[in-house]
């Protein structure tokens, strides 16, 4: 049956995700009362004159998001910004960007007056089936990937896959590092569904698209809604961060976080199997299949310093012990939290795929 609307519970406060079939969507949100839009500069570029062009002379914010501006003097130029429109309590943010937009509007908007209505428009793979549910706002402090943050939903989530037919390659493939990462968290059927559809995928086939984000998301529904401020069960949605997170600080965020994750997963299972967790059949057979098929950046042209890498995990927030957490996968497409990962183990791994 076709999902047009995904509910979604909350401590906080519920919401949905829906799925529009076309972009009138955006007339019947421009009718909001007192709100303020908050664009993505590139959004902005890429679609003023077409889709965009409904919102008019509504009161606009374009603001130019980078991984460098996801902190907190990002969330205060932003503030600057939106106070030229004197808000109130009743005002609604309605942000249009990805990832990063979200976790920048998304932090305004859960400490602006305590919290303010707020609406988000994902534009990238990533954030459509990926980090738009989950009531996380993220920001980096120093070299740490996503060391602050709130927990704050928004109201409403619009997911429109014809947005990604203009994202760039490299952020494209950074939403399928995501998407592979949550498909293979859903098991043998999801896992083989991403694999029968990966050459649709390639071609961002609005359908197929459509199905996939709409799988991804109701697999992360499972975790979230049982564990919304990750005190267990969520803690298995960091699969390929673990190591994903510390190599995107190691070079210094040369690499895109969902190519990272596909880098911490490939890392990860080579530990799994190292433990005999995972089996070398099945390790190869994902990492052949699947993982080496969406990662698109060149690993030999990239710089990897141990100790940064060390240093970087033990920044982890779900971190507990003397040691290192590390989310594995088994056969079953079962996952394994272990806090024990020693430092000879990180080296080991970072040697198998060539870069120690």
């Amino acid at each position: 049956m076709s999902v047009d609307v995904i509910n979604l519970r909350s401590n906080i406060k519920d919401y949905i995700a829906i799925f529009p079939e076309d972009n009138s969507f955006l007339q019947e949100i421009n009718q909001e009362q007192h709100k303020i839009f908050i664009i993505d500069q590139t959004v902005d570029k890429l679609y003023a004159s077409k889709c965009l062009n409904v919102l008019g002379n509504a009161e606009k914010i374009i603001f130019k998001v980078h991984e460098t501006s996801k902190n907190i003097h990002g969330v205060i130029a932003l503030y600057d910004q939106v106070m030229k429109f004197q808000p109130k309590k009743n005002t609604t943010i309605i942000s249009i960007g990805g990832g990063i937009m979200q976790d920048l509007s998304g932090y305004v908007a859960s400490t602006l007056f305590r919290g303010v209505k707020w609406i988000f428009i994902p534009t990238t793979l990533l954030a459509q089936a990926d980090s738009c549910i989950g009531a996380k706002t993220s920001l980096n402090y120093k070299k740490y990937k996503n060391l602050m943050g709130t927990f704050y939903p928004p109201n409403t989530i619009y997911i429109y896959p014809n947005f990604l037919q203009t994202q760039n390659e490299t952020d494209y493939y950074s939403g399928v590092g995501e998407v592979a990462k949550l498909l293979l968290m859903g098991g043998e059927d999801a896992t083989q569904f991403f694999l029968k559809h990966l050459a649709e995928i390639k071609k961002r086939d609005f359908l197929v698209l459509s199905q996939i984000i709409k799988k991804c998301l109701l697999i992360k529904k499972a975790y979230i809604e049982e564990d919304e401020f990750d005190m267990g069960k969520r803690n298995m949605l960091n699969f390929g961060h673990c190591f994903g997170h510390a190599l995107e600080t190691a070079t210094n965020f040369i690499v895109p976080h969902g190519q990272a994750v596909v880098l911490g997963i490939i890392l990860a299972n080579y530990i799994a199997e190292k433990r005999n967790v995972l089996s070398a059949k099945k390790r190869e057979y994902l990492q052949k299949n699947i993982l080496t098929e969406i990662l698109k950046i060149d690993i030999n042209s990239i710089k990897i310093n141990l100790t940064e890498v060390i240093a970087a995990m033990k920044k982890d927030k779900k971190r507990i012990g003397q040691d290192l957490p590390l989310i594995m996968l088994n056969d079953n497409y079962e996952m394994l939290k272990i806090n024990d990962l020693k430092e000879t183990e990180v080296e080991y791994a970072l040697k198998k795929i060539g870069w120690l």
